[in-house]
């Protein structure tokens, strides 16, 4: 998939080729759905509080006695049918922590990047050269890539305070280092704008091979290591004598 490769006044100064692997994968809406439930759950802080009755202060007389008053017996004055009593079944503090593998979250993004792509979404300038922060010429920058008007997540490859601090006035844009790239962000803006050198990290860190071979050893040399330090361990120990 080719793309022009824009400057920030909006004239093409070549084109960049797309990943296909990345940009025109297979698009997975339950995988989307889950690694995004999974962000928005792991972004609660889960500490919601209630008392119960046994919690709240006071309470520990009963209120009046059993019998002949022509009222409800009440044992507490603290009982959750009281004003300021306790709370029956309320929330307590709980983690909402979400587990996801590596390689479902990778192909959640690459699904919502070829959405963007299919949609003619995504926006790949060759630099952003913001020396000294200033929105006015953000807002020049953004009108001469015709993405005025839509909500706009900036990839940056490296941290550029110019770039961020120019951006960071503008109430529907967004700016995050190409590391940071998540399922909420690209699911949430209408456009995506990444610099050359963001493009790039992003092809490396989600290209399914280099994926799939994480955390896995593959090396003939580290495997016979491994294989000699099991036998050592197992080898055993001589005795003097």
């Amino acid at each position: 998939m080719l793309l022009p490769l824009k400057n920030i006044a909006g004239d093409q100064v070549g084109e960049i080729e797309l990943s296909d692997a990345i940009f025109a994968a297979p698009v997975s809406k339950p995988l989307m759905h889950q690694a995004l439930m999974r962000q928005l759950s792991n972004a609660r802080l889960g500490t919601h509080s209630t008392k119960t009755r046994g919690e709240v202060a006071g309470g520990g007389r009963k209120p009046f006695r059993q019998k002949g008053t022509g009222r409800a017996r009440q044992g507490s004055i603290r009982a959750p049918q009281w004003v300021g009593g306790g709370t029956a079944f309320g929330p307590t503090p709980r983690k909402y922590i979400k587990q996801l593998p590596k390689k479902m979250n990778a192909a959640a993004i690459r699904s919502a990047l070829s959405v963007k792509a299919a949609a003619d979404q995504i926006v790949v300038v060759d630099t952003l050269p913001f020396e000294t922060p200033k929105t006015k010429a953000m807002v020049q920058a953004l009108s001469a890539l015709g993405v005025t008007g839509d909500s706009v997540l900036m990839v940056l490859a490296e941290k550029s305070v110019g770039v961020l601090r120019s951006a960071s006035n503008l109430p529907n844009v967004k700016t995050i280092l190409s590391g940071y790239l998540n399922i909420r962000d690209l699911l949430g803006y209408d456009k995506v704008l990444l610099s050359k050198d963001a493009l790039e990290y992003v092809e490396l860190w989600l290209m399914p091979s280099n994926v799939a071979t994480e955390d896995t050893i593959e090396d003939s040399e580290e495997i016979e290591e491994i294989e000699a330090l099991g036998d050592a361990d197992d080898a055993p120990e001589e005795t003097e004598g």
